[in-house]
């Protein structure tokens, strides 16, 4: 029953994410007016707006005018259902799995907003940045942040602490170095190459995912996020005939990589240390 309601749950917040993903770029309201057709603006009624189900039921097109409706809204569902039942897997339904499903939630927006409009929006970077501290603070989940931040505090002599002071600390600096990490790439960029090649977006919202998850994790996300632009990027470029000018949207591949670091990212960390530094 818990998976069920992980999976239900998560395609309902998923449709929420498609009115999100729509609306918040263009500076309309989310809540208000209710969801219409974007092709005849028509009002869709509560029957056809069931997650999946109704886009099945109507084979993808509007009952009242026929047109195609784009496969991405249950794409965009599905991919938030299995999310939730993920997250589920790993912290059962309770405080943790709701944090971070929001988290991943909002990473989801961010990915197809930058996909669509290459902006990643303040209200949920420069938001999430202290929610994200917030979070750590009231969680102080053990993991990788706080295993290195304990270490800082014994090296200076300081051998009991508060776990709240250790994960605001690593929330702190997690966010200091997701955002200072690609800052520092973006500066450089400009100054070898003349031109930007990175917006500072990308910048605010790694700063969101290192108050989130902490430094060890910022850097797998960074890490991941920038094989998965360049061999998807390079695929993109080769086969819709773009050149390497091409401006790629830096921000979804990142934060794909987020949700991927939110899910199994202490454990690729904890691979990485046992096998390749031990």
């Amino acid at each position: 029953m818990e998976v069920a309601f992980a999976l239900v749950f998560g395609l309902v917040i998923g449709s929420f994410l498609n009115v999100v993903i729509l609306r918040l770029p263009q500076g309309l309201s989310i809540n208000r007016p209710r969801s219409h057709c974007p092709q005849c603006n028509k009002l869709i009624p509560w029957y056809d707006n069931v997650p999946v189900l109704s886009y099945l039921i109507l084979r993808g097109h509007c009952r009242r005018c026929g047109k195609t409706i784009s496969a991405r809204y249950p794409s965009i569902e599905i991919l938030s259902g299995v999310v939730s039942v993920l997250l589920y897997f790993k912290f059962g339904i309770g405080v943790e799995w709701g944090i971070y499903f929001g988290f991943s939630s909002a990473l989801i927006v961010l990915a197809f907003i930058d996909l669509d409009h290459r902006i990643l929006p303040d209200p949920i970077t420069l938001n999430g940045i202290w929610i994200g501290v917030g979070t750590a603070v009231y969680l102080a989940p053990p993991g990788s942040s706080a295993s290195l931040i304990g270490r800082v505090f014994r090296r200076a002599g300081m051998s009991e602490v508060n776990p709240r002071a250790i994960a605001l600390a690593g929330s702190l600096l997690g966010a200091a170095v997701g955002a200072g990490l690609l800052w520092g790439v973006a500066e450089a960029y400009l100054r070898f190459r003349g031109i930007e090649g990175m917006g500072f977006g990308d910048v605010k919202m790694m700063a969101m995912v290192g108050a989130f998850l902490g430094a060890p994790l910022a850097l797998l996300t960074i890490m991941l996020g920038s094989l998965l632009g360049a061999v998807i990027g390079l695929i993109f470029i080769q086969f819709a005939g773009k050149t390497r000018e091409y401006e790629l949207p830096f921000g979804t591949f990142l934060a794909f990589a987020g949700i991927v670091a939110v899910l199994y990212g202490e454990d690729l960390v904890h691979w990485y240390v046992v096998h390749l530094i031990l």
